[in-house]
């Protein structure tokens, strides 16, 4: 049942509101002050709050500044009998969802009501979708290894400095790239990916760059590339050692005046993106090949990250296990299974070529295949052919 908080100095409206919303199937609290009306705020959760403006020892404005402050997110309905309009821009402003003038108009006040829990579903239905995500992204382990990788990534995230990952594939780059977004500044931004090994050399350039109508023969309208999607947060250039030298020097371009040009137009757009990086390739090797822009590299490197395999840090297995047990088993809606200490020492033994990928469909296999409980023979018998 939905929950609101009335702020007011007056007896009579506390008391009316509160029957009225109670009526309506509402739980409601009430305050005689802004402060007094703080102390509930931070002793429970509300759905909703209606407070007055003009209160003694604090008004409404004050009470929704220090809401701010404390980072409460629920809809703020400011009322008022000495409203103005500069006072509901104020209002507004700071961060209210609506402004009422008193007397209070009833079903003005109800729609209101009903709107803003809407938007309080939504902010909380956002919120939980925001945890599963980086919960999903989580980088899990205690090693030496990844907990080196782990500070590194904390440590160049408040910064706006481009990284390039490196590491086997299947070790987890792209959870680098985004635990770095996530930390960074630009977190409210988006996080942009670019898979540069599955995009056709010969469309590279309109997928980072986009094109203008008429750029080439399916270009039927105009689009917005990469670097503009991904502009006032994070694009993160996968496997970029596997992108033509022509996209590279447009990349390059890019880096260094941060000015991108569709295909197809002579237009200069400004970018504010930060580019994160990663490749499986050694790109000294690539450069000597000439299959790799050596400025290019440099422009990239300016923080290197490289994430260990799996055989590197083979102690993290126990808590890999555990961690994608409860990931698979919730994702599939069936109680978690338990695995056995030998079926994990048995793990420990497989050399992994896929790193953590491979690692975590042999864990979806066994909870598929096997019991509640599995076994080191479960492993032998399903794991076996991946040694």
């Amino acid at each position: 049942m939905s929950r609101i908080l009335v702020i007011d100095d007056e007896r009579s409206i506390r008391n009316t509101l509160k029957d009225i919303l109670e009526y309506e199937k509402y739980v409601v609290d009430v305050a005689e002050d802004g402060v007094k009306g703080l102390e509930k705020v931070k002793g429970g959760e509300y759905d909703i709050i209606l407070c007055d403006i003009k209160m003694p020892a604090m008004d409404g404005i004050e009470v929704l500044e220090k809401l701010n402050e404390m980072g409460a997110d629920m809809p703020v309905v400011m009322i008022s009998g000495h409203g103005n309009i500069d006072t509901a821009v104020e209002a507004i402003k700071k961060g209210a969802y609506d402004f009422i003038e008193k007397p209070l108009d009833l079903n003005r006040l109800l729609i209101t009501i009903r709107n803003a829990m809407d938007k309080s579903t939504l902010v909380t239905e956002t919120k939980n979708l925001k945890k599963k995500v980086n919960k999903k992204y989580e980088i899990v382990g205690q090693s030496e290894a990844i907990l080196k990788v782990i500070e590194m990534a904390d440590r160049v995230a408040r910064t706006d400095a481009r990284v390039l990952i490196t590491g086997s594939n299947g070790t987890g780059k792209e959870l680098v790239a985004r635990r770095i977004h996530d930390l960074s500044p630009r977190v409210n931004g988006p996080f942009v990916e670019v898979n540069c090994a599955a995009i056709p050399s010969e469309l590279i350039e309109s997928e980072l760059f986009g094109h203008e109508k008429g750029a080439f023969t399916s270009a039927v309208k105009q689009r917005k590339g990469k670097f503009e999607q991904a502009n006032g947060g994070t694009l993160f250039l996968d496997e970029i050692g596997d992108m033509s030298l022509s996209a590279q020097a447009k990349v390059l371009r890019a880096l260094q005046e941060s000015i991108i040009s569709r295909v197809g137009s002579d237009s200069a757009i400004k970018v504010d993106v930060r580019v994160v990086a990663a490749t499986n390739k050694n790109l000294s090797e690539e450069i000597e090949r000439g299959n790799f822009r050596e400025d290019l590299y440099h422009r990239l490197s300016v923080i290197l990250i490289r994430v260990p395999t799996l055989n590197e840090r083979v102690e993290d297995i126990p808590l890999l296990a555990n961690h994608f047990i409860g990931q698979i088993c919730n994702e599939y809606g069936i109680p978690e299974k338990i695995m056995t200490a030998e079926a994990i020492q048995e793990l420990s033994k497989i050399q992994w070529t896929g790193n953590i990928r491979e690692f975590r469909n042999v864990v979806e296999r066994l909870i598929i295949l096997c019991d509640k409980k599995i076994t080191r023979e479960d492993v032998l018998s399903y794991a076996a052919p991946l040694k």
